[in-house]
């Protein structure tokens, strides 16, 4: 048969037209034959492996990236390819927002908590530090950095916080030094685990490891690349705030 004959196969028509009127038309990258259609000119593949992921399938992987699973197990449960889901997942990340942002009402006081929490990117010996603190009251993330352990990080988990919390916010620390130069005197506190009064940033702490796979110390998702690493963990903030202004 030429090629310029028209093929006699009704199990292939045409997905535009219906029109079982197809000829061969070259091969796609992967060899597979490529048909087009005589009365509308659509080229296309019969079964194609390449398909184009839905809005809904976009949506749950949304919701999956807030839980501890791994990225190839949500390319296992939504079906998609694992290429597709990383670039998808390395643009979504890219565009969080790298600041929070909550209205802290109180007409007394207010009290956060501040603890820092240890990562690591690519390797063990790449450590990173994420450093954060909590309304005590209404148990949201009010401040985040991602950095070392150092002055200059504390600093800039202080800069972080909302303008009211940096002005009269008393705020309970461990002893590590780098709040001490940070954090004003009259309003620090620096306690031990033993008093209970840093134990909602330690269940935060907890609960990061629990949701977040790349901070789970035993792991196989972790990062490699510190921008992924930081959009990760953003993510999960403003999804955690989210789920707590839904309660």
């Amino acid at each position: 048969m030429s090629q310029e004959k028209c093929e006699e196969l009704p199990e292939r028509v045409c997905p535009t037209c219906g029109s079982g009127h197809l000829i061969k038309n070259g091969s796609i990258h992967n060899g597979k034959p490529k048909h087009q259609c005589k009365n509308c000119g659509r080229q296309f593949v019969v079964k194609p492996t390449k398909t184009t992921v839905s809005t809904e399938t976009k949506q749950l992987i949304d919701r999956l990236l807030l839980e501890r699973i791994s990225l190839r197990g949500i390319a296992r449960v939504t079906q998609v390819s694992w290429s597709w889901l990383q670039d998808y997942v390395n643009q979504r990340l890219a565009r969080i927002p790298r600041q929070i942002e909550v209205s802290v009402k109180s007409l007394g006081r207010l009290t956060i908590e501040c603890d820092e929490l240890w990562s690591f990117v690519d390797s063990q010996k790449n450590e990173v530090y994420i450093w954060l603190a909590i309304d005590r009251n209404s148990r949201k993330i009010v401040g985040c950095f991602v950095g070392n352990r150092t002055r200059k990080s504390a600093r800039q988990l202080w800069a972080s916080l909302p303008d009211i919390s940096q002005q009269s916010a008393v705020a309970y620390t461990d002893f590590w030094q780098a709040y001490t130069t940070v954090i004003p005197v009259k309003r620090h506190r620096a306690v031990g685990k033993e008093t209970g009064l840093t134990n909602r940033i330690e269940r935060l702490n907890n609960t990061l490891r629990q949701r977040v796979s790349r901070l789970v110390r035993a792991s196989l998702s972790f990062s490699k690349k510190l921008n992924n690493h930081i959009g990760a963990i953003w993510y999960f903030i403003h999804g955690y705030n989210a789920e707590l202004d839904r309660i």
